[in-house]
């Protein structure tokens, strides 16, 4: 089959198993080809694709409505629903996303960048729906550790206590959150899911209701049947939260999905389809991946598994630079705890983990437990280091607020992937966290311009004792290994000072290097200031800059409202300084994906068109 010439997937429907079997290889295939070329989540999406298929197959999207938990295991349905042939475009500017996205097409009703969000939209779905007196089927796919979540749990209360009709997929590949399961519990699981079975318990109940002692043999024998149930499988929380178990199912064998599907569908409530699948399934080096190496990848060599750009010798992304800091500094520290919220890999703490596992923590994906536990910690005199990317973050804002800065406690964020990151769009962007984190009392906002200054700023962190975020952006930068820089208080510097200044620029992170080396490169006479701390500011520096007669330029690629220039002029206000502060930040709009040059480019926020703004300024 010609994968690109897929309209819809009403074609399911005529074929036969073991036809959808040679389909499954011919997606999984499709999609290893495309993410070798585009990059994307690989090892999540090969895991669903027999899933998807029999999805499609029994229900009738888009009225039925089919999502996934978290959204980047979607590629297989995005295939089916037509989007094939745009694959090239995956996670590229003005192209197609990497997770749902309701603008897309009809077929994604639901868009899930950040995990756990699932059964609550499904819940809502169906109030809605039975409310409105309506008649199709939700079908929510949670996967890749989404049901460890905090809020997962919220919702799987209420769906217990409503009872209306859903089918939730519980996608388990190796993050299980329930005991172990063996012979029996499979043979139970294949006789709950027959045809067989499943007419004669319809056929028994329609019989007792109409005798005199009817509704008291079906409670006599539901409990039985519990009985019977509780010996020979164990469906977890499930049944605490008064839902339906069927598993658990091959998720990689189309027949029993489909008879399974078809089989919860004739449920009146709430049920769970626990579902077993591997993982990067069909391509060997995704298969054998425990680190999660394979979850997210750039472009690779499909043949042999080499990632097709490297990072330059010398060189490293911001998380290195800070896990590599924190490791050294447990050595002399006792007292200093690594904390992540599932993204261990991600913000490159393996070693860390490895070498000091009695004082690393992985919480899962439960960003407001990790932020509480952190605090506990600092309460009992550790010092918690916290890696949190920034999208995530906001998720555990209450607990920041709450637990963490009301109480002027010493825990230390390392705020992963501030600023733009790319293809992940715009659920992943770090451009919100300055402004949620500045108005928060007793919080300390610091980015630092290079890695000698990532080091200095994490050492001087430790050093105090209040709440203290460190901002760091995904892109590599020179590791500078042998420049030890110290900074002993939360001051800014001038990177560039010229008497004769036509203007002043304000900045931070790696950018305001960037700006220097332009002014300094091209003799402008231009005054360029590193803000390597957001707050507080340095009001020694700030004072200087406002009493100068140049006028300021503030440039960040981080949310213009509520971020770093317009607190400049609240300072400026306060101090009743009527001046010219030109600033340059992300409008107010939600950012789509693309690479970091081509969305500031997008929005004029790229450093060229920033230094002609100002040239045709000052003329």
């Amino acid at each position: 089959m010609d994968i690109k010439q897929i309209k819809d997937p009403s074609f399911l429907k005529e074929m036969k198993p073991q036809e959808l079997s040679q389909l499954a290889k011919e997606v999984r295939q499709f999609i290893i080809e495309s993410v070798s070329h585009t990059g994307g989540h690989l090892s999540s999406n090969l895991g669903v694709v027999e899933l998807t298929i029999a999805l499609h197959y029994v229900f009738n999207a888009p009225e039925d409505k089919i999502f996934f938990d978290v959204g980047h295991q979607c590629y297989t349905h995005k295939i089916l629903t037509g989007r094939a042939a745009e694959f090239s475009t995956l996670r590229k500017y003005k192209g197609i996303s990497g997770f749902q996205k309701r603008k897309e097409s009809v077929y994604d009703c639901f868009e899930a960048g950040h995990s756990s969000t699932s059964l609550s939209a499904a819940l809502g779905m169906a109030v809605a729906r039975d409310m409105n007196n309506g008649d199709y089927e939700i079908i929510p796919v949670i996967g890749d550790g989404a049901l460890l979540s905090g809020m997962s749990f919220e919702a799987l209360n209420q769906i217990g206590y409503e009872k209306r009709k859903m089918i939730i997929i519980f996608n388990d590949n190796k993050m299980s959150i329930s005991g172990n399961v063996g012979a029996l519990s499979k043979s139970f699981g294949r006789l709950r899911s027959s045809k067989g079975y499943t007419e004669l318990k319809g056929d028994v109940k329609s019989y007792l209701r109409n005798h005199k002692y009817g509704e008291a043999l079906i409670a006599g024998i539901h409990n039985f049947k519990d009985g019977i149930k509780n010996q020979v499988i164990d469906s977890g929380i499930f049944k605490e939260f008064n839902l339906e178990y069927y598993g658990p199912v091959d998720g990689h064998n189309i027949n029993d999905l489909i008879r399974v599907l078809q089989t919860a569908k004739k449920e009146e409530g709430p049920c769970v389809i626990h579902i077993i699948t591997t993982k990067g399934k069909g391509y060997k080096y995704a298969e054998n991946d425990v680190t999660g190496k394979w979850h997210g990848v750039g472009p690779f060599n499909k043949n042999d598994g080499k990632m097709l750009s490297s990072t330059p010798k010398g060189y490293a992304s911001g998380s290195e630079i800070v896990a590599r800091k924190i490791e050294e500094m447990m050595i002399t520290n006792e007292d200093i705890v690594a904390i992540t919220p599932a993204m261990k890999q991600g913000s490159a703490l393996e070693h860390v983990f490895a070498h000091y596992p009695e004082r690393s923590f992985d919480c899962g994906i439960a960003e407001e437990h990790a932020m509480t536990f952190a605090a506990g910690l600092a309460l009992g005199g550790k010092r918690p280091f916290l890696a949190i990317y920034s999208t995530f973050m906001q998720r555990a804002y209450d607990q920041l607020n709450h637990d963490i800065c009301r109480m002027d406690l010493p825990v230390v964020l390392g705020i992963d992937r501030a600023g733009l990151v790319g293809a992940d769009g715009e659920t992943h962007h770090g451009v919100f966290d300055i402004g949620l984190m500045e108005p928060l009392p007793n919080m300390i906002i610091a980015q630092g311009k290079d890695a000698p200054e990532m080091r200095a700023l994490l050492e001087y962190a430790f050093t105090q004792n209040h709440p203290f975020a460190l901002r760091f952006a995904r892109e590599t930068v020179d590791m500078d290994p042998d420049e030890n820089r110290k900074i002993t208080s939360a001051d800014w510097e001038y990177l560039v000072r010229n008497e004769k200044e036509d203007a002043i620029i304000l900045s931070y992170g790696f950018d305001v290097k960037k700006i220097a080396e332009t002014v300094k490169d091209n003799n402008l006479n231009y005054t360029v200031v590193n803000c390597r701390f957001l707050k507080p500011f340095d009001e020694k520096i700030l004072d200087e800059v406002l009493a100068s007669d140049a006028p300021v330029y503030i440039y960040e690629c981080d949310m213009h409202k509520g971020g770093f220039g317009m607190n400049v002029l609240d300072y400026a206000n306060s101090k009743g300084i009527c001046k010219k502060i030109v600033l340059s930040g992300i409008p107010d709009k939600y950012v789509e994906q693309g690479s970091t040059m081509q969305l500031k480019e997008d929005m004029s926020l790229d450093l060229p068109a920033f230094f002609c703004r100002i040239e045709e300024d000052i003329k």
